[in-house]
């Protein structure tokens, strides 16, 4: 026997029970007679009946959707909640004796009503602005994990590692595990869950090339695992209410007060906007490549036709394009070339050029 039937036969006695009361009443009388069953009978059968079909909207219904809502919500949600209720009910209470003195019925019903406003509008309050409540509580520990930064720095303490979030792009790029590997780096490394899952989508994509993307993403995550001289975690924090995965990592990223690692220029510039630091594989790439100045020379292999008129294209071993004015002629040769410009873009390092001949 279900909780539902068992709830739909205990309404039908409930009210089937109420139902013989107002029959009594309406008749005026609790004997059984034949004027007083003519009340009686047919609202007792009324109220078993009624109260046999809506007994479940009263009780399992309500309590199934609970549940459900119960479980979506977060530990952190769920404590929210609590405190909010019990700050609320508290409010209430001190309000409920000036409430007291009121003039009858506002004395018996404004208490009533305090509660219920105070308690539900301390839940709103701690469950939507919960990350900003408990950050307030995270200060204190901000400022001693900066204490001890400082007195690592002045060699009286240890000093804590910094955590770098990995974002999809980065982790398909690769770089970052050679990068980790020199020794650069030596904060932990981590990998939200949602990171995670986006590089499982894409490694399931029909499209061949960014189920390649993907695969290569996942690969590189587990040789990072594998050998990397830092850690390297899955975390399961989330961000609730965003749905895009970059703008989780940015969020996330401030929650943790963290650096976001990557090679996507949109999620540098959305990151650096909000305050967010963000370590740019690419940047990092720019800034180790060998300083040319205009006027040196060099040797390079001209393997490809520039944009212009004439112009021929080359790069040299760290993968920097060299456009080679009048070079076209020089095509799958090798030629001295003179340095004339160095151009800094957002791509990359563009060298401008002159055959020396």
């Amino acid at each position: 026997m279900t909780a539902e039937i068992i709830f739909r036969v205990l309404g039908f006695i409930l009210f089937g029970i109420i139902g013989w009361l107002a029959g009594a009443a309406w008749a005026g009388t609790n004997e059984l007679t034949a004027n007083s069953l003519r009340y009686i009978l047919p609202l007792t059968v009324a109220g078993g009946v009624i109260g046999a079909l809506i007994a479940p909207w009263l009780t399992t219904r309500p309590a199934a959707w609970a549940k459900s809502v119960i479980t979506d919500l977060t530990v952190a949600q769920l404590l929210a909640g609590s405190i909010g209720l019990v700050i609320g009910l508290a409010i209430a209470a001190l309000l409920a004796f000036p409430l007291s003195f009121l003039p009858w019925p506002f004395q018996a019903i404004l208490p009533t009503v305090a509660a219920i406003v105070f308690g539900y509008l301390g839940i709103a309050v701690m469950v939507l602005r919960q990350k900003e409540i408990f950050a307030l509580f995270r200060r204190k520990d901000h400022a001693d994990q900066d204490a001890e930064k400082r007195a690592g720095l002045n060699g009286s303490g240890p000093t804590k590692e910094e955590a770098l979030l990995l974002d999809t792009s980065v982790i398909i790029d690769g770089r970052i595990a050679d990068v980790v590997h020199t020794g650069f780096i030596r904060a932990s490394m981590l990998v939200p869950r949602f990171v995670l899952a986006e590089l499982q989508y894409i490694a399931d994509s029909p499209d061949s090339l960014r189920r390649n993307r993907g695969r290569r993403g996942l690969e590189m995550l587990n040789r990072m695992q594998k050998d990397s001289p830092v850690p390297i975690r899955i975390i399961d924090e989330d961000v609730d209410g965003v749905r895009q995965v970059d703008h989780k990592l940015v969020q996330l990223a401030r929650q943790m007060n963290a650096a976001i690692v990557t090679n996507d220029y949109n999620l540098n510039r959305v990151a650096g906007l909000q305050g967010v630091q963000v370590l740019n594989i690419n940047e990092l790439s720019n800034a180790v490549k060998s300083v040319v100045l205009p006027g040196e020379q060099m040797m390079v292999r001209v393997i490809q036709e520039g944009k212009e008129v004439n112009q021929g294209i080359a790069y040299l071993d760290d993968g920097t394009m060299v456009v080679i004015e009048n070079g076209r002629k020089y095509m799958d040769t090798d030629l001295e070339v003179q340095v004339t410009k160095v151009l800094q873009t957002n791509a990359g390092r563009m060298i401008f050029a002159a055959p020396n001949r």
